[in-house]
């Protein structure tokens, strides 16, 4: 039996560049996925990839914050961190996912947003708090997956769901352990310690309710063995669906309201 990670071992597992990424997993758990560009209002937004595909024969419709592994797929993919056109890109698909009555499933794996002047500019406030209240009452299933790093409102722009999942060594958090260091101790140095108090593995988030099932991973990550991972998402995924096609919207809008007013007084307290 091997020794139990760190809150810092799973940080540095998180950003490992061989952690597989979104699209990674979109071509291999979906069949015939299309992918689908463009905000229609300002442009497109490499961070964020998203479009249709099959599922066990169903349709659904697939979105994915996505870092690159070299140098140039990150600078391409502004090392995942969206800018508003992304999100409002993942609204549009979103929508039209509940036009046409498709399950979502989202991956998520940034920093965070992205803060630029030119974020700012077009409204990244606006994009991610639209994003918020959105999905709060989308009719149609949302399952949020948490593949690498889950950072700051970058990564709850997209998470709030009927289910949300972690992989074992992925991370979640307000903000990243050497800002909390800086912040708090006035020292990134301190990011190990960090790390281990700002309680943001998957065990802790299980434990507070914050998400709702953790996905084992293969011992020393993901990249360790990648067909024994898309295996455990894929089987997860199929119970899930299953389970809330049986379901009625409304008795999941009802549930996903009040799982979030639950965290809401949670995090107030």
């Amino acid at each position: 039996m091997g020794e139990r990670n760190t809150a810092w071992d799973k940080v540095t597992i998180s950003r490992n560049t061989k952690r597989p990424r979104a699209l990674e997993y979109i071509n291999s758990i979906f069949e015939d996925f299309i992918e689908l560009k463009g905000d229609r209002y300002f442009g497109e937004d490499g961070a964020i990839v998203g479009g249709i595909a099959k599922f066990n024969k169903r349709s659904v419709t697939v979105i994915g914050i996505q870092k690159g592994k070299s140098t140039k797929e990150n600078v391409d993919r502004n090392f995942g961190m969206p800018k508003p056109e992304g999100y409002r890109k993942a609204l549009r698909l979103m929508k039209q996912a509940e036009k046409f009555k498709r399950p979502v499933i989202i991956f998520v794996d940034t920093p965070g947003a992205f803060c630029g002047m030119e974020s700012e500019e077009r409204g990244i406030g606006e994009a991610i708090a639209k994003n918020l209240m959105a999905m709060s009452n989308l009719k149609t299933p949302i399952i949020s997956m948490l593949i690498g790093e889950g950072g700051s409102g970058g990564a709850l722009a997209l998470a709030v769901a009927d289910e949300v999942w972690m992989l074992e060594n992925s991370i979640y958090s307000v903000l990243s352990p050497e800002g909390f260091a800086s912040i708090l101790y006035r020292d990134a140095s301190k990011s190990k310690e960090a790390a281990e108090r700002m309680k943001i593995t998957a065990e802790h988030l299980l434990q507070f309710g914050i998400i709702d099932r953790i996905i084992k991973e293969p011992a020393g990550g993901a990249q360790e063995d990648f067909d024994s991972m898309i295996y455990r998402i894929s089987v997860n995924l199929r119970e899930a669906i299953e389970r809330f096609e049986k379901e009625s919207i409304d008795s999941l809008l009802t549930k996903r309201y009040y799982k979030f007013r639950k965290l809401g007084r949670f995090i107030e307290n």
